[in-house]
């Protein structure tokens, strides 16, 4: 796994050299099942945008998690981007009154296969007291996710 970061206070970016066509890495991005694989979510119901789509996480010991994106963009075969509650790990805490970080995903046909490129921004305006570990956790998870999402395109 070829992968490259950049994060300042307010954000996370991951790139990967995928060994998948354009078409494939969009799948795996816009079709809620796809998606669902390799994110480790359930999610009930197509992405639109301007719309929210629920689910529960999928991945050992966070079984108990849900979450909601809504859907800001789909350009084909180019963007797709939603918000999010991030590291939103709380059952019993009401995140709604929080800003949601933006999750951006540019696909780029480069060398045979495509560069993605995942951005998430706007951890400077969560609350001072979760800021810092929302960052931290979305960093690690980002890494993981990218090699989640290499490993379910090129199998």
């Amino acid at each position: 796994m070829s992968t490259s970061t950049t994060t300042t206070s307010d954000r996370i970016e991951k790139r990967i050299q995928l060994k998948a066509p354009r078409s494939r890495v969009w799948k795996a991005l816009t079709d809620p099942k796809e998606f669902g694989a390799w994110f480790k979510v359930a999610l009930d119901g197509p992405f639109k945008v301007g719309e929210s789509t629920f689910g529960n996480i999928t991945y050992p010991g966070y079984e108990h998690l849900k979450v909601e994106m809504r859907i800001e963009r789909m350009d084909a075969e180019s963007v797709f981007a939603y918000r999010w509650h991030p590291n939103a790990i709380e059952v019993n805490f009401d995140y709604s009154r929080e800003p949601m970080t933006l999750c951006e995903f540019r696909l780029e046909e480069k060398d045979g296969g495509t560069l993605l490129t995942l951005t998430e921004s706007g951890f400077d305006k969560l609350p001072a007291e979760r800021r810092a570990q929302a960052f931290r956790s979305n960093d690690g998870g980002w890494t993981q996710q990218m090699a989640n999402i290499e490993a379910h395109v090129t199998r």
